[in-house]
């Protein structure tokens, strides 16, 4: 079964669950967000995010460099090239908007939270946003998802007091932890300092508890690399920084 919703590429990878501030400028996107608020307000106001694989979250408004009589590009799939599908990552998430505020200058404040991946089946240019054909795709629990829940939050927890450290900070920990495997999974992902290529990797993991088992390793690398750095650079662990669109 296929859905079509409209398309937001972004540089970063959303989980189910998670939340998804968005200041939305360029004007694909705005006509996005004025077409998802004639959607009634009792319905899901919903769009596709997939993480970029190769092109630009931002068009080029302006010649520059390297040549500077290029003219900027225009259009929905402006940055991604002639075929865009081949410039995201296979699977995405939908998100649900549920707040849509526009700004006196005409760009948006949106507030949206992830719900179910989404496998890209195909893109479509034609309209002044982009759109996409996509498969829910099911999150099955895998053998023993459970107990990796549960070994997974010790070690977060260890990452956590680790990445605390390095940075000379206080852990709070006032924040309760959930305790659904699938859930588990998809806040830790979207918690970790890692690079788009291996969030997205998370992301499409077949089940829970590959993703789990995925996230173990990671987590035990990660902390033991922590443990020999003098500062990391100060950020929110469960909090990514708001897309420029």
């Amino acid at each position: 079964m296929t859905v079509r919703l409209p398309l937001f590429p972004l540089n970063s990878v959303l989980f189910p669950g998670l939340v998804l501030p968005l200041n939305v400028f360029e004007e694909r996107y705005r006509a996005m967000m004025r077409d998802l608020l004639k959607t009634p307000e009792e319905e899901p106001r919903r769009f596709a995010v997939v993480a970029i694989r190769d092109g630009h979250e931002v068009a080029q408004s302006a010649p520059g460099m390297p040549d500077p009589t290029a003219l900027p590009e225009r259009g929905p799939a402006a940055g991604f090239g002639p075929d865009p599908v081949k410039a995201f990552h296979g699977v995405g998430c939908v998100a649900d908007a549920a707040t849509i505020r526009e700004r006196a200058d005409g760009t948006f404040e949106v507030l949206a939270t992830g719900t179910t991946r989404v496998r890209l089946v195909s893109v479509d240019a034609s309209g002044p946003f982009l759109t996409a054909e996509l498969e829910e795709l099911q999150e099955e629990p895998g053998d023993e998802a459970g107990a990796l829940a549960e070994g997974v939050l010790r070690a977060f927890r260890q990452y956590q007091k680790r990445l605390a450290g390095a940075r000379e900070r206080s852990l709070s920990t006032g924040a309760e932890l959930p305790d659904q495997p699938a859930v588990v999974s998809y806040l830790v992902a979207a918690a970790m300092m890692l690079d788009t290529p291996t969030k997205q990797r998370l992301l499409q993991a077949p089940d829970t508890a590959s993703r789990l088992r995925d996230e173990l390793k990671l987590l035990r690398t990660e902390t033991s690399i922590i443990r020999s750095l003098p500062s990391l650079p100060s950020s929110d662990l469960t909090r990514g920084p708001t897309s420029l669109n």
